[in-house]
């Protein structure tokens, strides 16, 4: 244990560094408070006794500055040491961040008591952070958790609503577009019927992985709508560019060539896309005319045949 010591009588100083080692306390002497500011800079102690009266700057200003330089979280325990017993200057010393008050001349035992109850003190605060910092972890974990797909891993339904709402209302204020897509399995019931729900949750799983790999911009936001469906959010992106995103989704989800013995007019896992595009408004319900769109142009390619898309004509919201 380190502590620093802001005395600038020698006598006072000599004794209490003495009592210090006593103790098994290397104490790190200053003469003055703007030394005592700089020590503690480079020592980062973790106790301080602090005179009150010293030359140029006094103990209540250094105590005042030390407050200010520490951390969040960061706490140093400050004993003042004073041959001052008035109310008035206690009360100031406790306002201006110290923890306690020593009289000089300084009594050993009574010194020994009060670095004790300072090192509880500290060790109490440690691990009360200790503590706060793994509950922030955990919230952080959960919420991180709350946004995901428990099978897929990939955005859960109320993280696309999030995206949704907060991507509308920014490209409604820059005026640009906003693109959707909707993706089914096509005959996803006849899958699970035939292959089991383990192999179609395995099915699932690599679908949303292989959407997912075709997204390289941080704003896109790929997630799972709903049973065997996904929704894909392209924030700043025209009808022509969603086009060509969902075309390479279709194909790559082709490319996997999972076998689908069941699926009518191909042997393997496919998709159907639909595609909308729209010019945000300032109305936010009108969010849902994207996706209602989207909807639309989706069950347009799944009675073309699947296993391809379609795309609903440009609207501008009002």
């Amino acid at each position: 244990m380190k502590a620093l010591l802001i005395e600038d009588t020698l006598t006072s100083a000599t004794l209490v560094s003495h009592q210090l080692r006593k103790m098994g306390i290397e104490p790190v002497l200053a003469r003055d408070g703007e030394k005592g500011i700089e020590l503690f800079k480079q020592e980062r102690p973790d106790l301080i006794l602090l005179d009150i009266i010293m030359p140029g700057m006094d103990g209540f200003e250094v105590a005042r500055r030390i407050r200010q330089l520490e951390q969040s979280g960061e706490w140093t325990p400050i004993i003042f040491l004073t041959a001052r017993t008035g109310d008035a200057d206690l009360e100031k010393a406790i306002s201006v961040g110290g923890d306690d008050y020593l009289i000089k001349p300084v009594s050993e035992p009574v010194l020994a008591a009060k670095v004790k109850a300072m090192q509880r003190i500290a060790q109490m605060r440690y691990s009360l952070l200790v503590l706060t910092r793994k509950l922030d972890d955990a919230n952080q974990e959960l919420t991180r958790l709350s946004s995901l797909d428990g099978l897929t891993g990939i955005a859960n339904r109320r993280q696309f609503d999030e995206t949704l709402l907060r991507e509308w209302r920014r490209l409604c204020r820059q005026g640009r577009p906003l693109s959707m897509l909707l993706c089914d399995v096509d005959y996803f019931k006849q899958f699970n019927d035939a292959y089991g729900h383990q192999v179609g949750d395995e099915c699932l799983k690599a679908v949303a992985r292989t959407l997912q790999a075709v997204l390289r911009r941080p704003a896109d936001l790929v997630s799972r709508y709903g049973g065997e469906e996904f929704a894909v959010i392209l924030p700043d992106t025209d009808l022509t560019g969603a086009v060509q995103v969902a075309e390479a989704m279709r194909a790559a989800v082709e490319g996997l060539r999972i076998t689908h013995r069941y699926s009518k007019g191909n042997d393997v896992v496919t998709i159907s896309i639909g595609v909308a595009s729209i010019m945000p408004g300032k109305g936010e319900s009108d969010s849902a005319m994207l996706l209602k769109r989207a909807d639309d142009a989706l069950y347009r390619a799944k009675q073309a045949g699947r296993n391809r898309l379609a795309a609903a004509p440009v609207v501008s919201a009002v």
